[in-house]
């Protein structure tokens, strides 16, 4: 990163991250944590569908395709859906330390334009946990997993409890989430972005 701000430099007693025992096994399809998020849920028909793996470590992978709806300028990516490709990956590293997490900080760079057309191959990793504060980054490249790095970002994630989205959400998507009868999905539910 270019100028990365103190704020997501962890403290000097930091700790390494720790994957969850429970957590999903390497390779593991992650899914969508909730169907009408922009990033990953299928109910979206202009959500980016990204599609995320667990990987190794306290780390994942991560792609989409860049559609016709996503552009900025004429046939190129807008930089916000990139910013939010970013985000969805990164928030998508708190199901490894099964830990509810909302987007603190979020800086992102811009190093190549991203055409409409191309799939974009993201790799995130949790860097250091402090506290309630989790640190991590992710790439994003295009052309494949080790083609030219289009975008990259770090970020701060701050843990929260699941009343923080029942105190600031819309009451019957709160209701209808709390009510699936799937533990995994409801928990998964509430668990990246403020």
């Amino acid at each position: 990163m270019s100028g990365t701000s103190p704020a997501l430099q962890p403290p000097a007693d930091a700790a390494r991250p720790v994957r969850h025992p429970d957590a999903p096994a390497p390779g593991e399809l992650l899914g969508a944590h909730y169907d009408r998020c922009f990033g990953c849920g299928g109910e979206q028909p202009h959500g980016l569908h990204l599609q995320a793996r667990a990987g190794d470590g306290v780390g994942i992978t991560a792609e989409f395709t860049v559609q016709p709806a996503h552009q900025g300028a004429p046939g190129l990516a807008h930089g916000g859906v990139l910013a939010t490709a970013l985000d969805e990956t990164l928030g998508s590293l708190n199901w490894l330390l099964r830990t509810i997490a909302v987007t603190g900080r979020l800086e992102t760079d811009f190093v190549r334009p991203v055409p409409v057309g191309t799939t974009l191959y993201l790799e995130a990793e949790v860097t250091a946990v402090a506290g309630r504060k989790i640190y991590s980054r992710a790439t994003g490249r295009v052309g494949g997993p080790d083609g030219p790095v289009a975008v990259r970002a770090e970020a701060l994630f701050i843990e929260v409890k699941v009343d923080h989205f029942v105190d600031h959400g819309r009451e019957e998507e709160i209701q209808a989430a709390m009510s699936d009868p799937d533990q995994v999905r409801r928990a998964r539910a509430f668990e990246v972005n403020p």
